[in-house]
């Protein structure tokens, strides 16, 4: 297997809104991500992945782009900006930004001309088509509610949105549109990013026919209907020729829908698309069928399917990613762990599973805090426009009560990971001077980075040494992943082997202790162990304990 740097890292991924406030403003900035980089530094991350910065009207909190070479006002200039990769430059920090080519804002230049008129220049930069029979041109939904059409009376026709209704699909059927998002790409590789992480690059080629799709449960077919569609692999493979060949970059696509078949493709080894793919399958795993806004707990069994799936699928033609957070998800702690009394243990099993998986991981910010899910009380307390209208949509159908809803979002909701990241227990969690966008999660007191730094046996210094076994570790990173006991309800347990060194990850995912006896060929005398959560030996494993074990060919692992 070919040993590249993008293999070996660990990035960190910045929601810039939430993560520091350096003006008062109560909204973060990219001033106070510079003020932070020795935290990161000190946490041993290598790739900081910036969510997006670009001048925005703020539908979607930045994933609606006005103007994709200028920063948000609420952010910065762009001379912070440069400050801000400089400064990262200079501390061996890689930054990889956020690309969201599907779509942009209605605001956007191109999107207005677009509008205006059926024969303007632009008309094509977006899909347009008539009604059906007086209504949307098909049953595709939105992934925020609704149907993915909006009409519009300028020219009497519908838009594609598969977002938003402020987030129009751009055409990339027209070469044009493409020319134009690959020169906005070289201008940022030529100020010196070193990446992109390529926001649903799974939806950019849809089928020309748009046929119906299967109705969800508010009755439209889920956005998704588009993934993988007929060209998106000669798009991905024509942005190669023209804009990262020749570019020392980091790649992933998030390819929502994206099946393991695809994802071959998407991150094959041949580097000629993405060098790895986030596929969300494992994210899927407590959902009901086409409903995510659901109230029940994951079936360990199903997780462990779901990601040997992965591990077993990849192996030697394509790249994993690793991740249990995102800002599009909830809190991994409250999620797969234990927020309680386990909450730290948990989160140290949890990210043990995930670190000693193939794959590049990724840690969201407050992650390595062990940060929960937010009190959030009523649905005045939400700013994410998904949850929001989900709620709206959902209980005026009858679907849930107002109160079953508002389950369903303190567990499920995006804005649970937006809260506020928790810097000490000062006011604001020190995460700001002024009044923050939104709620800072009250645990702020006992959870922060603060008391973790000052801690060695804090979450913070757990993640730290993880990242330093993967960068002494090679089979950490490079060997192959094999699944022991494949239907035990409560350990995940896992080898990884390269030449002769071989490890075993064991993780309870129980709040209850649990017997365990050492697989064939591992025996006391001939193995070491590498991290524990759980400072003293035992005979059996305790709630959400977490152990690996190297056996190697002699040679003891120096940190």
């Amino acid at each position: 297997m070919e040993r590249v740097w993008w293999k070996e890292c660990v990035v960190y991924q910045i929601y810039p809104r939430s993560f520091r406030d350096s003006n008062g403003d109560g909204i973060g900035d990219l001033n106070g991500i510079t003020e932070k980089l020795d935290y990161l530094k000190e946490l041993g991350v290598d790739v900081i992945w910036l969510s997006p910065v670009y001048q925005s009207p703020n539908d979607d909190n930045g994933y609606d782009i006005s103007d994709y070479q200028a920063i948000m006002k609420e952010f910065g200039t762009m001379e912070d900006f440069d400050h801000l990769l400089d400064e990262m430059h200079r501390r061996g920090l890689r930054l990889v930004m956020d690309l969201v080519v599907n779509h942009t804002s209605d605001e956007h230049p191109w999107f207005l001309e677009s509008r205006s008129s059926r024969d303007n220049p632009y008309r094509d930069y977006y899909i347009w088509r008539p009604a059906r029979d007086g209504k949307a041109p098909n049953n595709w939904g939105s992934c925020f509610s609704g149907s993915a059409w909006e009409y519009d009376r300028t020219t009497d026709m519908y838009y594609l949105h598969l977002f938003s209704r402020k987030q129009p699909d751009l055409n990339w059927e027209n070469p044009a549109v493409r020319r134009d998002v690959f020169a906005m790409m070289d201008w940022w590789l030529d100020k010196g990013v070193d990446g992109f992480r390529m926001d649903v690059i799974s939806l950019i080629s849809k089928d020309p026919a748009f046929p119906d799709g299967t109705p969800g449960i508010n009755g439209y077919a889920s956005f998704n209907e588009t993934a993988n569609g007929p060209r998106v692999h000669e798009y991905l493979q024509e942005m190669r020729r023209e804009v990262l060949d020749g570019h020392d970059t980091l790649t992933v696509g998030e390819c929502s829908g994206v099946t393991l078949e695809e994802a071959r493709k998407y991150a094959r080894s041949d580097g000629r698309e993405l060098n790895m793919v986030f596929q969300f399958e494992h994210m899927d795993v407590d959902a009901d069928g086409s409903n995510k806004w659901t109230d029940r707990r994951f079936d360990l069994r199903d997780l462990k399917a779901i990601l040997t799936k992965w591990q077993k699928g990849l192996d030697t033609v394509a790249w994993n990613s690793l991740f249990w957070e995102n800002h599009d998800q909830p809190r991994s702690v409250s999620r797969f762990g234990d927020d309680g009394p386990y909450r730290e243990a948990s989160a140290k099993m949890l990210a043990t599973c995930l670190h000693f998986m193939q794959g590049t991981p990724y840690i969201y910010q407050g992650e390595e805090l062990g940060m929960t899910n937010a009190p959030f009380r009523d649905i005045s307390d939400f700013r994410d426009l998904d949850s929001i209208n989900a709620y709206h949509e959902l209980t005026g159908q009858g679907v849930f009560t107002k109160e079953e809803m508002l389950c369903r979002l303190r567990k499920k909701s995006r804005d649970n990971a937006r809260t506020p990241f928790q810097w000490s227990d000062d006011a604001n969690a020190g995460f700001t001077t002024g009044n923050p966008w939104i709620m800072i999660n009250p645990n702020y007191r006992e959870i922060n980075a603060r008391e973790q730094l000052a801690r060695e046996d804090s979450v913070f210094h757990y993640y730290q040494k993880l990242i330093r076994l993967r960068k002494s570790l090679p089979v950490m990173v490079y060997g192959s992943y094999d699944l022991l006991l494949p239907e035990d309800p409560d350990l995940y347990v896992y080898t990884r082997t390269l030449d002769e060194e071989a490890l075993l990850v064991i993780c309870n995912f129980s709040s209850k202790p649990r017997a365990f006896s050492l697989p064939e060929g591992w025996r006391p005398g001939e193995m070491e162990p590498v991290i524990g959560n759980y400072p003293d030996p035992s005979a059996d494993l305790r709630p959400y304990e977490a152990i690996v074990y190297r056996k190697s060919n002699g040679e003891s692992l120096c940190l």
